[in-house]
């Protein structure tokens, strides 16, 4: 049977698939609800990024300043290293 036309069919549960129910809208049940925020609070629906990389002549954080030949720079306390 086809349905009326004009008419949008009814949404499913994103979880199980069945049909929504009114007191747990958009899922079927509160088991389904719960799946889904558990996967939001273990991070199931991060998106994924592609990791930059750093532009030349930048130190990445937490790496020494080094000078342009190689030798780390001086601090500047006054003694000769």
């Amino acid at each position: 049977m086809m349905s009326a036309p004009g008419k949008v069919p009814e949404p499913s549960c994103p979880i199980c698939g069945k049909p929504r129910h009114g007191r747990y809208r958009p899922f079927c049940s509160r088991r389904c609800a719960h799946i889904d925020l558990n996967r939001w609070l273990t991070g199931g629906y991060a998106i994924p990024a592609a990791e930059e990389d750093e532009p030349a002549g930048e130190a990445a954080p937490g790496e020494g300043a080094e000078t342009g030949d190689g030798e780390e720079a001086k601090t500047g306390d006054g003694e000769e290293g």
